[in-house]
């Protein structure tokens, strides 16, 4: 899937599968995240948005589907740890 690059909010890239309605986004930590069952006038709405991180919070995140392709923690380390000063 060809991403785009974008700067806004969390989000620093973003693709689209128009045949598999999948929409893959990329955040700041790394993370890559993919949603199914998006439609083509979302896609295009998202990718055209000059506020695309405020479109995707309120069109996108709680709406679809969402699967974790990968993502920046290590294996068996809680994400937490780093706020609590945990090694």
């Amino acid at each position: 899937m060809e991403m785009k690059k974008i700067n806004s909010g969390k989000l620093r890239a973003i693709g689209y599968d128009g045949r598999a309605r999948m929409l893959q986004i990329q955040f700041d930590d790394g993370s890559i995240v993919q949603y199914s069952g998006v439609g083509e006038e979302v896609w295009r709405r998202l990718s055209s948005s000059s506020t695309a991180w405020s479109y995707y919070r309120d069109n996108i995140e709680e709406e679809f589907s969402a699967q974790r392709m990968s993502g920046n923690a290590a294996a068996g380390k809680n994400p937490l740890d780093d706020l609590f000063g945990k090694p």
